[in-house]
């Protein structure tokens, strides 16, 4: 399938530029073509007519929506693993996910940062009489832009939470936060959005309840998760290639949590170093497809590898 097609199908937004490079030789020389780079994985188009692309993941690193100069050698193959390992916990509990169980061939030295993935796009409804896409975000803690919100007498989400609860409060069920999807995520009344996607948003807070348990159990608290929907060509929805990965949620180490070490094993730590060294002022001064120059301790690096790696560990099934 070429990316005219894909375009024909409805199934790519046109505001996304797609690329004339040449990607993996390996993938190309078997028909997979490279259609696009993003800021930390590379999708291509598949041999053949069925609606599926090839999504490639990199070593590169993006935070705050920034593309850095910067690469966290294993991070790809780890990312792929757990999202893997996502697809599989969401699949077993009845969900679909766009993630196909078909594979490439494992002997490709490529093979561990691939997945073969249905094409869909993403899930649009009205609210308030705008379009809209989402990113429904469930919550089991209360902290970060929430916290700050009802520190200052704000409902962004129409939940009625009191103002007096305390950083890291633990929600007896975990709470709905839904966004818009876009350049600036603007918060949705929660209950509009349950009542547009009733059976979305139960299935998906039944997943999110069984993985925090699972997870837990395992040595993992679930700080909380967001999922991206999509709809594939038959019209049914699907959850994205990020499902229950250091990507979409915060984790933190139990050991960490239960001793007030409040650090998620994810892109926090690089966001916490960005946030330091003022990568979003230094941001502005960036032109269009320019990647930011950061230098990076190893330490830092090593880091964020040792929690994707500790993640993998702990929740492979």
């Amino acid at each position: 399938m070429k990316i005219s097609d894909i375009v024909a199908l409805n199934l790519w937004p046109q505001s996304k530029k797609t690329t004339s490079q040449k990607g993996i030789t390996q993938l190309e020389e078997l028909g997979y073509n490279l259609f696009y780079i993003g800021k930390n994985a590379d999708l291509y188009t598949c041999p053949g007519n069925e609606p599926k692309v090839l999504l490639v993941r990199s070593d590169r690193c993006s935070v705050f929506d920034i593309p850095l100069n910067l690469e966290i050698e294993g991070k790809g193959v780890s990312q792929t693993a757990i999202s893997n390992n996502g697809a599989k916990f969401a699949k077993e509990a009845g969900i679909r996910t766009a993630i196909l169980s078909e594979t490439v061939d494992p002997s490709l030295s490529v093979a561990p940062r691939c997945q073969l993935m249905e094409l869909c796009k993403p899930l649009e409804a009205q609210i308030d009489g705008e379009t809209v896409q989402f990113e429904l975000i469930f919550r089991n803690y209360l902290t970060g832009s929430l916290y700050d919100a009802c520190q200052n007498g704000n409902d962004p989400y129409g939940l009625n939470l009191p103002s007096n609860l305390p950083q890291w409060y633990k929600f007896e069920t975990p709470i709905f936060t839904p966004t818009t999807k876009g350049i600036k995520d603007e918060p949705l009344n929660s209950d509009k959005v349950r009542e547009t996607f009733p059976e979305i948003v139960s299935s998906l807070e039944k997943l999110f309840k069984e993985f925090t348990q699972f997870a837990q159990d395992n040595g993992i608290i679930v700080v909380d998760t967001k999922f991206e929907i999509f709809v594939n060509s038959k019209g049914e929805w699907v959850l994205g290639d990020e499902v229950l990965t250091p990507e979409s949620s915060r984790f933190i180490a139990k050991e960490d949590f239960d001793a007030g070490n409040y650090i998620s094993m994810d892109k926090q730590i690089l966001r916490d170093f960005g946030k330091a060294n003022h990568w979003k002022e230094q941001s502005k001064a960036l032109k269009p497809g320019q990647k930011l120059d950061v230098d990076v301790p190893q330490s830092i690096k090593d880091k964020i590898l040792n929690g994707y790696l500790t993640i993998l560990n702990r929740l492979s099934k």
